[in-house]
C-alpha cells in the first residue's frame, strides 16, 4: 500500500511511521492523516483506497463538533454550565432528572444513555426524535454520582438544550459559526452536492484471534453498553453501517453522523484552539481549559473501562502519553481520532474507511502521535 500526500521538512518521520503501519496491514484501511501547526498543514497523507478529499464517516469524532458549539455558546453567555437542563427544556425534568445540570450532562453523568425499548433506525438518525424519546426516560444510574458514555445520544441531548435556548439547531450553529467560515471538510448534514465524494465505511475483518477477543468481550443487548449502542432495538443495524445511510448523512446526527476528511477534523481543532486562515482562536484559553478539564474519571459504567472526560471532550493521559495536559478531542468507532494539544501547539486528525479492531481510536494512533511529537522536537 502506497503513501500519498506531503509533509514539510522535519516531519519525514511521520510519513515513515505511517508507511510502516501500512506495510503491516493485509487489508487497506483507507486512512487519512493530517497535522496542523501554526496554521500550516505540516502533514497531509493518505493511503491507497482513499484520497485526501474522500469523505468518510467519522462516527463519534462528530461529537467534537457538537461540544465546540456548546463551548462557544457558553463562552458567549448564551448557555450556563451550572443551570439545569430542565430550565432550558422543561420536559427533561421527568423521572427525577430535574436537578441535572448542563455541566453534568456534558460530562456523561446524566445516566440517560438510551430508551428502555430502543430507537427505530429512523429515530436514531434524527436528533430531535432522540431527544423527544429521552425527555421522559428514567436515568440508568443516580445522576451526578457516576458516569458512562452516552454513545448515540449525547449530541441530541446537548443539541436540544441548544435548540431550546436559541431556537436554532446545533447543526445550524455549527454550519454558520464553524464549518462555513473556514470551509471545513466536515459536515453535520452532508449536502447532496458532496455525496459523490463519500466512501462507504467497510466492515472490520478480524483475524481469528481478534474474533475470539470480540466474542470473549461480548455483552448482553440489555446491558448498559447494549442500551447505549441501541443493540436492544429490533432491527438495529451493525455499527459500521451507521453512516452508510443517506438519511444519517443528510441529518448530521450530532453524536455519530458526521461526514468528513482528516483535513476537516484537524482544521476544526486548529480553528478552535489556535486560529486558522488569519482568524484568532474560536475558544478563549479559559474556555478551552474548562472544557478540557477532567470532570469524569475512573471506570466508565457503559464501557466498563477506565475513561476520562472533560465537558464532552475526551481528555488524554495513559491512552496517549504523547500529548500534553489540556489536550481535548474525540475518537470515533471506525478508528478516527482528532484533537488539539494547546501546550505542544498542534491539531491532529486521523480517519479510516475500514472499521478498525477493536473499535474506538485505532491503536496506530499512539505511534503516529509519538512521531508527530518527535517531529515537533
Amino acid at each position: 500500500m502506497a503513501v500519498h500526500g506531503t509533509v514539510v521538512a522535519g516531519f519525514e518521520g511521520v510519513r515513515e511511521e505511517f508507511a510502516t503501519f501500512l506495510a503491516g496491514e493485509e487489508q487497506a484501511p483507507g486512512a487519512q492523516l493530517v497535522v496542523i501547526r501554526d496554521g500550516e498543514r505540516v502533514v497531509d497523507l493518505w493511503s491507497d483506497g482513499v484520497t485526501g478529499e474522500s469523505l468518510l464517516g467519522v462516527f463519534s469524532s462528530t461529537k467534537g463538533a457538537a461540544y465546540l458549539v456548546a463551548a462557544l455558546l457558553v463562552q458567549e453567555g448564551i448557555l450556563d454550565l451550572d443551570r439545569t437542563v430542565a430550565s432550558y427544556w422543561p420536559d427533561f425534568a421527568a423521572e427525577g432528572k430535574d436537578g441535572i445540570t448542563l455541566r453534568e450532562l456534558l460530562a456523561h453523568r446524566a445516566g440517560v444513555i438510551g430508551p428502555d425499548a430502543g430507537f427505530t433506525q429512523e429515530e436514531l438518525a434524527d436528533d430531535r426524535a432522540i431527544a423527544a424519546r429521552l425527555a421522559g426516560q428514567r436515568p440508568f444510574w443516580q445522576p451526578g454520582q457516576f458516569f458512562g458514555y452516552h454513545a448515540f445520544v449525547i449530541g441530541a441531548l446537548v443539541g436540544e438544550v441548544v435548540f431550546r435556548a436559541t431556537g436554532r439547531t446545533l447543526q445550524e450553529w455549527y454550519e454558520e459559526r464553524i464549518r462555513a467560515p473556514y470551509d471545513l471538510g466536515l459536515w453535520l448534514g452532508l449536502p447532496e452536492a458532496e455525496e459523490s465524494r463519500f466512501l462507504t465505511t467497510l466492515p472490520m475483518l478480524p483475524t481469528p484471534e481478534q474474533a475470539a477477543e470480540i466474542e470473549a468481550a461480548a455483552h448482553s443487548p440489555y446491558s448498559l453498553a447494549g442500551i447505549a449502542f441501541n443493540e436492544h432495538a429490533r432491527g438495529n443495524r451493525e455499527l459500521y453501517d451507521f453512516p452508510n445511510s443517506r438519511t444519517v448523512r443528510a441529518n448530521g446526527q450530532a453524536s455519530a453522523g458526521g461526514i468528513g476528511t482528516a483535513r476537516g477534523l484537524a482544521g476544526m481543532y486548529a480553528a478552535a484552539a489556535f486560529g486558522l486562515d488569519g482568524r484568532g482562536p474560536l475558544l478563549k484559553p479559559d474556555t478551552a481549559a474548562e472544557f478540557a478539564r477532567i470532570h469524569s474519571e475512573g471506570k466508565d459504567l457503559v464501557s466498563g473501562e477506565p475513561q476520562a472526560f472533560g465537558l464532552g471532550f475526551q481528555t488524554y493521559g495513559p491512552d496517549f502519553p504523547a500529548v500534553g495536559v489540556g489536550t481535548f478531542g474525540h475518537s470515533g468507532a471506525a478508528g478516527s481520532l482528532a484533537l488539539a494539544d494547546p501546550r505542544q501547539g498542534f491539531a491532529y486528525a486521523y480517519t479510516r474507511r475500514r472499521f478498525a479492531f477493536p473499535g474506538g481510536a485505532a491503536p496506530e494512533n499512539e505511534r503516529l502521535l509519538w512521531s508527530v511529537v518527535r517531529a515537533l522536537g
